[in-house]
């Protein structure tokens, strides 16, 4: 392809001919990163920021605060299930939210802490000695142990994708949800008051330490526990009764606007209108699409700095970037 008709993000030119230098174009806002602890929590806070909760989740969110329940969230991708939890937590100040990520092997005490006995064993053969009273430098609370930790305002949980967990794991959370506190058996073997632990928190670089008395985390105040589903499988009744439940509705096209507004200027979301306006149209009829589709192809419109036409006309790339999520995949 010629260079003069090529888009002004694209670098890659296909040739195989060696470029002297290259210019990656500026990343899209919700996709930046930062090497630092710092830059982790900005990207947190940018996530919190230009998400627009419906009334019906900021309804949901006060009525789980309201009554120390976790809240399980369904509803199609891209709708902001996750990005609720970080809104929350910018807007309360509630510090970093704590996400865990579920797979088909996650185990409650996955999520709860781990222990290195290896690295204890190897500590303890260097030495010569094995003393009891280090067993916690070895022992990090998860951020499903972390966020049951006393502290006098809730800290926010993200469990992500709860539904492609194994079948057991919402039923071992009942006594956890039910309690607010579980024990570390390896410090209860101990009889010790006091233990220092470390946590997924940072202060100063540097992994956050804890005091964790007789072997057992307690909450003071209980977490707001996000789950986010995809709705691939059923949950059992009695986890069903210890959450509050919530859909997340698909956003109107004055939601979406505020949305494209917010990631990237006025002036990208007037000219999108139509464009959001035939995205609407397909999820009203039936097509599994996400908002970050959305953004993605309205971010590489506006990297063209060409002028929008009356005539409303997806390019073939656009079609590909918003291909419905239901559909197979292409050959």
């Amino acid at each position: 392809m010629p260079s003069s008709n090529r888009p002004n993000w694209n670098i890659y030119r296909g040739d195989g001919q060696p470029q002297d230098s290259i210019q990656l174009p500026a990343p899209p806002s919700w996709r930046q990163f930062r090497d630092d602890a710092e830059g982790a929590i900005e990207q947190q806070q940018k996530k919190g920021e230009t998400f627009q909760p419906p009334d019906v989740a900021i309804e949901m969110v006060n009525a789980a605060l309201a009554l120390r329940r976790p809240l399980l969230i369904t509803g199609n991708p891209g709708t902001g299930k996750s990005s609720l939890a970080y809104a929350v937590a910018r807007e309360l100040g509630l510090g970093t939210v704590l996400k865990w990520a579920i797979t088909t092997r996650t185990t409650l005490k996955d999520g709860l802490y781990s222990y290195d006995a290896i690295a204890r064993l190897q500590d303890a053969q260097a030495s010569g000695q094995d003393n009891r009273q280090e067993t916690g430098n070895y022992i990090t609370l998860g951020a499903l142990g972390t966020a049951f930790l006393a502290a006098d305002l809730p800290r926010v949980l993200l469990i992500d994708e709860i539904d492609k967990s194994d079948i057991d794991l919402p039923n071992d959370l009942l006594n956890l949800f039910e309690d607010g506190e579980f024990p570390i058996p390896e410090l209860q073997r101990l009889e010790m008051s006091e233990t220092p632990v470390r946590t997924l928190d940072r202060e100063n670089g540097k992994q956050r330490k804890v005091t964790i008395r007789d072997g057992v985390v307690r909450c003071r105040a209980f977490p707001l526990v996000i789950m986010t589903s995809n709705g691939e499988r059923d949950f059992p009744p009695p986890f069903l009764r210890r959450c509050l439940r919530l859909r997340m509705p698909n956003p109107s096209p004055k939601e979406l606007e505020a949305i494209v507004e917010k990631h990237l200027g006025e002036q990208a979301a007037q000219q999108s209108k139509a464009l959001i306006e035939w995205f609407c149209e397909q999820i009203d009829a039936g097509a599994i699409l996400a908002t970050d589709q959305l953004l993605n192809a309205i971010h590489l419109r506006t990297q063209e700095r060409t002028k929008a036409t009356k005539e409303f006309k997806l390019s073939d790339l656009e079609q590909r970037l918003l291909k419905d999520l239901s559909s197979p995949e292409e050959v």
